[in-house]
């Protein structure tokens, strides 16, 4: 597949339905960074803008000088009639100042320096939702619930971008957070001390004997790695063989293109994974599976819901189209457009949309989403819990989703295991 000098990042931006995470802002697909484009890069040659239109923008652009309550300085204007032409393009393309193009980064690599805490704005606070496993956040004892209150001294609110921001920094450098926590009287600080956190976002355990479970809750540099460690505790916990696997990618919003291709070949051995179409060469290519498949053959299930967008349709509609896996829960968003990261020549980048994408089928689920094939009632939401807590029932239990699903995983085993034995019987006289 090729790339253009100028192309920073080819995105498949999910949708965070039920996604909040400590690294801000949409996960994203990324292709590799080649830098800022030369200046004559950033000139479009025969794209001159008709005099016409000059004149409108001129004329507009004066009266808000002049007239405007406020006022308002060239560069600010500039940038909000920046934002606002990509914006009204489509609800994924945007302008990206350099803070916004950090963030992208950050969020394709895996890791970020910070105190490791996952956060949502709830009932108008800034609530922790788990602390990452090894984080400073988890060493120091911040719980799920606990409310962000102040920050090195500054009341929070229901700022979650300024709250994520303000636990970023250095690593080694620290950072003080008031915090109430409900049952408990008054508030109390943490100082924690900043640190390299690793963000996994691979889940793994067994449900039952020979059948394994693994949560992916979004694509990023490191989860086709994740995914294949997962599935090889998994089968080494199970004397080196599932008998099938449930693979959850509810609430997942998409992220990292290849890292969704890459999960998807784990379980194909050939045929087509995706295509994409656009009006630009690097805007058309195709992907396909390579030999190998993790679970040799072994029962796959789904599960999708209304918050599963982007490359986790990807991954989806391959395994479904291809007769893979099965696929459990609630009908998937429908995002189905490629966007494109591309570096200004002074400073920020355009993030555009580029390509539309279409399963192995050759069907394009943007605005319609992916059926399953057992289709099941209401929200389907995946638990706050990935693992089985301490002393918590067991996933099967506390999920009727995973219960479903496990049902369909036993039942294809056992017809995977009739027809091997029918073929015995037939080979052997």
């Amino acid at each position: 597949m090729s790339t253009r000098s100028r192309t920073l990042i080819a995105l498949i931006t999910g949708i965070a339905v039920g996604f909040c995470g400590a690294l801000a802002g949409g996960v994203l697909a990324d292709r590799p960074f080649e830098g800022p484009p030369a200046d004559h890069e950033a000139r479009v040659p025969g794209h001159a803008l008709p005099w016409q239109e000059a004149s409108l923008f001129a004329e507009v652009y004066e009266r808000i000088k002049s007239e405007y309550v406020d006022e308002v300085d060239d560069h600010t204007l500039m940038e909000k009639a920046v934002r606002g032409m990509v914006a009204a393009l489509d609800p994924h393309s945007a302008y990206l100042d350099s803070e916004e193009l950090d963030e992208i980064r950050l969020s394709t690599m895996g890791s970020y320096p910070g105190v490791g805490i996952e956060v949502a704005a709830d009932s108008g606070v800034v609530r922790i939702l788990r602390s990452i496993d090894g984080s400073p956040a988890q060493q120091a004892g911040l719980l799920p619930g606990d409310e962000i209150v102040s920050i090195d001294g500054t009341d929070i609110g229901a700022d979650l971008a300024g709250a994520i921001a303000r636990m970023r920094g250095t690593s080694g450098s620290f950072v003080t957070l008031a915090v109430r926590r409900a049952g408990k009287p008054g508030l109390t600080e943490y100082v924690l001390r900043r640190a390299q956190v690793e963000v996994h976002s691979v889940a793994r355990q067994m449900l039952e004997t020979g059948y394994g479970y693994v949560r992916i809750t979004s694509f990023s540099e490191t989860t086709a790695q994740d995914v294949n460690r997962a599935i090889s505790h998994l089968k080494r916990d199970n004397h080196g063989r599932l008998n099938g696997l449930l693979l959850d990618l509810r609430n997942n919003p998409g992220g990292v293109l290849e890292a969704g291709v890459a999960v998807a070949d784990d379980f194909l051995d050939s045929g087509v994974i995706v295509t994409a179409d656009g009006r630009s060469p690097e805007a058309r290519f195709r992907m396909d599976a390579t030999p190998g498949d993790l679970i040799d053959g072994a029962p796959l299930v789904v599960l999708v819901n209304g918050g599963s967008a982007s490359a986790a349709e990807i991954v989806a509609g391959a395994l479904k189209d291809h007769a893979r896996a099965l696929l459990v829960g609630r009908r998937t968003y429908g995002k189905g457009s490629v966007q494109t990261v591309v570096p200004l020549s002074h400073g920020g980048a355009i993030k555009l949309t580029t390509s539309r994408y279409f399963t192995p089928s050759g069907v394009s689920i943007h605005g319609k989403g992916i059926v399953p094939d057992i289709l099941e009632d209401g929200p389907g939401d995946a638990p706050a819990e990935l693992l089985t807590a301490k002393g918590a029932a067991p996933l099967a239990q506390r999920d009727a989703d995973v219960r479903v699903a496990l049902d369909a995983l036993k039942s294809r085993f056992a017809e995977q295991r009739a027809a091997a034995t029918l073929v015995t019987r037939a080979l052997v006289p």
